[in-house]
């Protein structure tokens, strides 16, 4: 018999006091929320967080990381901060700028006492195979130092998000935890092309490919779709960004997708996750600014489960005022009071928790419990 008890989704909001902080606040919802309740001794936690693209401000601050690490070595844990390098062109498309963009951004082992590793390696390529029955991914392609890790503790800053609707506990995991390859599979339902103005015929996707689906003439490099599996390393590989995804996914597909890959990282192991409502921008924090904020600061989430946290930030989103000099404000939708819809009116936001659902990774249901 399905269990109908709602999972429990702990709250605090963000006015502080003379000597009780935002940290100490975080601090006290992620013990409330039962953090403890995991064995952390002696095993590796990957806290996976966003550093931030470089000119983007709406990022988390390090001094959250600070926090949930300083936690988790008080349990006898060993973290690092990791999130795995993106697929389109920008400062953390390889281990070596992504690092550069985290210390800009003020992400250090000397500010959040834990170390800073890059979960798919130098150029996006080391990844761990992860066999799912799902309906669109058999095999997520997950970093392998994520993988590696014994606990996974999510620390997200919820915001908009122009293709999933928003960006939470389960766009931090699936999106966040997939190698490149593993972000083409869910960006894209095609196989990679060769733009052929900015291949310099160097050869790099041509000693990645597995497959012989790379042929280079005349300094340019061309992709058989017959040979090709779509398996995305030339991407990864290529210097100057020419090897570019295929045709690209639904929005529903790419939520779909991106519950299957949380699925594949959060199966079989312990797994917490803590959101961030505050500096609320429209946008991913992938891109290199940030709007004004939609809706006024809210408040810190903690929960077992990322689905019913999702859920349980989204609503207390929507039961925002809109600010009015922002794309929520000016937004001439009409989506019967979901935010993100009229920012994004092309997606959907619950075709990734209905997926989540039924993959069995939590429900949407939730009990709020508020702290002071």
């Amino acid at each position: 018999m399905t269990d109908l008890t709602p999972s429990k989704v702990w709250f605090i909001d963000m006015r502080t006091t003379f000597g009780d902080g935002l940290q100490k606040k975080l601090s006290r919802l992620i013990k409330a929320a039962g953090m403890a309740d995991i064995d952390f001794d002696h095993k590796f936690t990957a806290i996976k967080i966003h550093f931030g693209e470089r000119g983007n401000l709406a990022f988390l601050r390090p001094n959250f990381a600070r926090t949930v690490a300083d936690e988790i070595k008080a349990l006898g844990g060993l973290p690092f901060l990791t999130d795995c390098n993106t697929l389109y062109p920008g400062s953390r498309k390889h281990a070596l700028e992504h690092l550069e963009t985290a210390a800009e951004n003020g992400f250090s082992l000397l500010t959040c006492g834990c170390s800073v590793i890059i979960g798919d390696g130098i150029k996006g390529l080391d990844e761990t195979l992860v066999p799912i029955d799902g309906e669109y991914v058999s095999q997520a392609k997950i970093g392998t130092a994520i993988m590696d890790a014994d606990i996974v503790v999510s620390l997200n800053h919820f915001k908009g998000h122009e293709a999933t609707g928003f960006g939470g506990a389960m766009k931090n995991i699936g999106m966040g935890c997939g190698s490149r390859a593993g972000k083409m599979e869910q960006h894209a339902a095609g196989k990679p092309q060769a733009n052929q103005a900015a291949c310099i015929g160097c050869g790099k996707c041509l000693a990645s490919c597995a497959h012989g689906a790379i042929t280079i003439t005349n300094r340019k490099a061309t992709v058989d779709h017959d040979r090709c599996v779509g398996c995305g390393r030339c991407i990864g590989a290529c210097p100057t960004d020419a090897m570019q995804p295929g045709s690209s996914s639904t929005n529903r597909e790419l939520c779909c997708k991106m519950a299957e890959y949380a699925y594949a990282v959060l199966r079989d192991r312990p797994h917490f996750h803590i959101s961030i409502v505050m500096d609320v921008s429209p946008n991913c924090d992938c891109h290199d600014e940030n709007d004004t904020p939609i809706v006024p600061d809210v408040g810190m989430f903690a929960s077992f489960d990322p689905v019913a946290l999702d859920q349980a930030c989204a609503d207390a989103v929507n039961s925002q005022p809109v600010i009015s000099k922002s794309a929520l404000g000016d937004s001439q939708h009409s989506a019967d009071g979901d935010h993100f819809a009229m920012v994004h009116p092309d997606t959907n936001w619950k075709d990734c928790l209905e997926h989540a659902e039924k993959m069995g990774i939590g429900q949407q249901s939730y009990e709020l419990i508020r702290l002071s």
